[in-house]
């Protein structure tokens, strides 16, 4: 499995769950505010294209203190999708065990590398990813000709070969 901080339980929920929605909402507003503006978002994910998502709660008192989800790509490749923490909550290991989440759930439904994005305004999520042993890639899909984007990907399953994940996005 994954490493789990021992004040945590994941629970996989559908996309429509309400606590989902209320930390999506407030992921968007706090975006919103770095950007100035609610368009920095080229391609949400939706209900019908996302694979899993994720709710982080502490265990003790049952509060959700973050979300993630994957979105499906293609039959091998999933990108990694609304990740978010509650302000108070940051520096606790809950976005790092949500990704690990996240790459197991992923690796389970037989995705063998994995995506992610994060724009200018996001230099947390960058660092973030960098730390997650994601590779900075050339951008793709609907962040391919935006310049404020940083994209990355990992290969999380034996079977794809990094020549493989090299080939589809050019890793450096």
């Amino acid at each position: 499995m994954f490493p789990l901080p021992p004040n945590l339980y994941i629970r996989e929920v559908p996309w429509s769950n309400p606590v989902g929605t209320d930390l999506r909402r407030a992921q968007q507003a706090e975006l919103d505010s770095r950007y100035g503006s609610p368009d920095h978002d080229p391609s949400p994910p939706t209900e019908a294209d996302t694979a899993v998502f994720v709710i982080a709660y502490e265990r003790s008192s049952g509060q959700p203190l973050g979300c993630g989800g994957l979105r499906r790509l293609d039959c091998s490749t999933a990108e990694v999708k609304r990740i978010y923490v509650l302000p108070y909550a940051r520096g606790s290991g809950v976005a790092t065990a949500i990704l690990s989440s996240l790459e197991f759930r992923a690796r389970a439904a037989g995705f063998g590398a994995v995506t992610a994005e994060a724009g200018s305004a996001q230099s947390d999520g960058k660092r973030f990813y960098a730390q997650a042993g994601y590779a900075e890639v050339p951008n793709f899909g609907p962040y391919k000709d935006l310049p404020y984007s940083t994209c990355f990907a990992k290969v999380i399953e034996p079977g794809v070969r990094s020549t493989e994940l090299s080939a589809s996005f050019k890793v450096s």
